[in-house]
């Protein structure tokens, strides 16, 4: 773990998961949510852990099982999310994860945090399959968000063009399919693990 700031886990759960057609973060695999297997996983590399929701979704039985911090700003996708986290925790680290990721493991998280550089404002994986950015299994050093707030006021608010244009470590996935994300009805009837339904 970064010896440099204490380090919260933060899973975005936010989204409205229209290519779906049903909420990614409320998929099961064994007999928990998705919300709740990347929370477990969390569990075990953080100091503490949080659910990003937004405001509509705070009172969601699965969500509301957890702690949850609400997005404080709208129509921005995940950077709400990752934003609205730095401002209620200014002065940790936050490793950001996405709820839709049904192949990601202890060993890919550790090895995140283990590798986090101490003097860059983002340590991210590179894509195994274009080889850019992946935002949303990355840490966010603290002091970050007023890169990320630039790119925002500047009308950019997508993370991985964020990361691109940021000063980024970028690290080999020690798993190239842990990161493998579930966004339409065929992604999910390819997974890697068929037990997501």
């Amino acid at each position: 773990m970064t010896s440099v700031q204490r380090l919260y886990g933060l899973v975005l759960a936010g989204g409205e998961s229209r290519r779906m057609g049903q909420d990614k973060a409320l998929l099961q695999r064994d007999g928990c949510s998705q919300i709740e297997n990347v929370f477990v996983l969390l569990q075990s590399v953080t100091d503490r852990q949080f659910v990003s929701a937004r405001r509509e979704q705070q009172d969601d039985p699965e969500r509301s099982r957890f702690p949850q911090i609400v997005d404080r700003y709208d129509d921005i996708g995940p950077v709400a999310g990752i934003l609205s986290a730095m401002h209620e925790h200014p002065d940790v680290d936050w490793l950001v994860v996405a709820c839709d990721l049904p192949n990601l493991d202890h060993a890919t998280l550790e090895f995140l945090i283990d590798q986090t550089a101490v003097d860059k404002p983002f340590t991210a994986y590179r894509s195994s399959h274009d080889g850019l950015p992946e935002p949303l299994c990355a840490v966010y050093r603290s002091g970050s968000d007023t890169i990320i707030r630039g790119f925002v006021d500047g009308g950019l608010v997508c993370p991985r063009k964020i990361l691109i244009q940021a000063e980024t470590e970028l690290l080999q996935q020690p798993n190239p399919v842990a990161l493998d994300n579930i966004n339409t009805p065929d992604d999910l009837a390819g997974s890697i693990l068929q037990a997501l339904r």
